[in-house]
């Protein structure tokens, strides 16, 4: 039941994929990158919720992915979410899957407004939408 609770099933957010997991065409320079998470795109403000139960271990402006959160939800499992407008959680916070946490925006190195959303298995980013049910 705990490796349920923990493991990162819902979508982060309602809105449209700008950019999958994997390589891409950099928006910023035209070359080749590994894109490490899945970016959904919306409105700024659109809610952005706890893909599952964890503790929020940073919750802060990190440079090039602008306001992001991070929790850990036990099991090797992490998730990042970046570029958000307003943070609503802050490090040290409980919280459970469909929470919200944060609202979309468009800080740090980003072209508009979305959320950059990390799924990360014993450290190494996986392919978020391998996980996403519902």
């Amino acid at each position: 039941r705990d490796l349920l609770a923990a493991t990162p099933s819902l979508r982060p957010t309602i809105g449209w994929i700008s950019s999958d997991f994997g390589y891409r065409v950099s928006p910023f320079t035209g070359g080749r990158e590994f894109h490490k998470g899945l970016d959904i795109a919306n409105r700024e403000g659109t809610p952005i919720i706890a893909p599952a139960d964890g503790l929020i271990t940073c919750a802060a402006d990190k440079w090039l992915m602008g306001n992001m959160i991070t929790i850990e939800h036990g099991f090797g499992m992490v998730t990042n979410s970046g570029h958000m407008h307003k943070l609503l959680k802050k490090s040290g916070d409980r919280v459970k899957r469909g929470e919200i946490i944060a609202l979309m925006g468009s800080t740090g190195r980003s072209t508009g407004p979305h959320v950059h959303y990390e799924v990360r298995l014993n450290g190494v980013p996986v392919n978020p939408t391998n996980y996403i049910m519902d």
